[in-house]
């Protein structure tokens, strides 16, 4: 299995200014690349991967894009195969149509192969360099690892990072555990399990709340295109960089923790795209970074060979009683302890992580990739009762 290990780096001037050179070349060749495939698209004609290298060979010999020249090769042959399997995403309906790489927006980073970089005793040198790069190693790569592709990248509070794609031999299954488990994701608390335990919500957004209003009231009152504006700008970046490293760290113990003690993990699928389309929450939901936490969750269960079930996002999981599976025509959000006809008194979440074990492990029992029926036991469809903003 191949794994990235990221890194940070303190690059000195001189490969700060071919790096940033760099990913302005490589900004270039893939909008120029992608220009030419459109119009060749509005011709309806195709042009592949290899007709791009050509023309990146034909733009470097103009005396307009010389510049091109003074870059390594490679991050520019790279990007162009970035492009072409974004294009092969897009006509097999797996994403949008490509789009153009904006200079303030778009995410600065290049990709070098191994005939573009030196890794040797624990040091990294780049093409067009001479110094190896000030790498600071906070974790040990695998014995005897040797990266094929080096990525460098900088985000936007300007902290450079390199992540070395190499083969990991500690990436295997884990002893099967038989032990299954439903996860409900929420605000009050970010996840309540099938178990009854509870994981308090961070909410690390909140922490930094005031700090961050008063950076970006100063942003805002500074001129545009200003050497101050770009330090307002700067210190913002920061903050939200803060937030984003502990929320992914909070998020990486805790799936790991769930991944490593269960073999079926069973979550809902939501759609968090169309939930923070409600101003009240957005804030919160977005803090609370459902859709991370379930990428993180698949990929290490694909990693350690276990198995995460996404019930249908229209089960009533809230609204029905997991004792006797009666269901409940309403449940508002204020509501979180209710009692059942039957006399079962249920917290609302851990009920409702109850429910979607029972579902995910009929899943199982029905076939894999087989969503539970949208019909409820009343022989209600659960679609028409279920709005989709009631169940967070």
């Amino acid at each position: 299995m191949k794994r990235a290990y990221r890194y940070r780096f303190y690059p000195t001037d001189a490969q700060a200014a071919e790096l940033s050179r760099t990913f302005g070349c490589v900004r270039k060749v893939y909008n120029l690349a992608l220009a030419a495939r459109t119009e060749a698209w509005a011709r309806q004609e195709r042009v592949s991967y290899n007709q791009t290298s050509a023309m990146l060979t034909a733009w470097k010999k103009t005396e307009e894009l010389a510049y091109l020249n003074d870059v390594s090769s490679v991050p520019l042959q790279q990007c162009l195969r970035h492009l072409q399997v974004a294009f092969t995403n897009f006509f097999g309906k797996r994403a949008k149509y490509p789009c153009f790489k904006s200079r303030k927006k778009s995410r600065r980073s290049a990709e070098y192969t191994s005939s573009a970089f030196r890794f040797r005793d624990g040091k990294l040198t780049l093409a067009k360099m001479t110094e190896p790069l000030a790498v600071v190693w906070s974790r040990p790569l695998p014995e005897g690892a040797k990266p094929s592709t080096v990525t460098v990248s900088q985000d936007s509070a300007g902290r450079w990072f390199v992540s070395l794609l190499c083969e990991d031999p500690s990436v295997r299954p884990l002893p099967a555990t038989g032990q299954a488990v439903g996860v409900d994701v929420g605000l009050e608390h970010l996840l309540t399990l099938s178990t009854g335990e509870k994981s308090a919500n961070p909410r690390h957004e909140r922490r930094d709340r005031v700090a961050l209003a008063r950076q970006q009231r100063r942003l805002a009152r500074k001129e545009k295109g200003s050497a101050n504006r770009a330090r307002a700008r700067l210190k913002v970046a920061k903050i939200h960089a803060r937030i984003a490293d502990r929320r992914r760290d909070s998020l990486h113990k805790l799936t790991t923790r769930l991944v490593r003690e269960n073999q079926t993990i069973v979550i809902e699928d939501l759609t968090v795209r169309n939930m923070v389309k409600n101003h009240r929450l957005a804030r919160a939901i977005s803090d609370a970074a459902w859709s991370e936490f379930r990428s993180m969750l698949e990929y290490k269960a694909q990693w350690y060979g276990r198995e995460v079930i996404a019930v249908d996002r229209w089960f009533p999981s809230s609204r029905l009683c997991s004792a006797c599976n009666t269901l409940r025509d309403t449940m508002p959000l204020n509501v979180r302890t209710w009692t059942c006809g039957c006399g079962a008194t249920h917290d609302r979440d851990v009920n409702a992580a109850h429910n979607l074990l029972a579902a995910g492990l009929a899943v199982t029992v029905c076939g894999a990739g087989v969503r539970p029926q949208r019909s409820t036991p009343d022989g209600r469809s659960a679609t028409k009762q279920k709005p989709s903003r009631r169940e967070p």
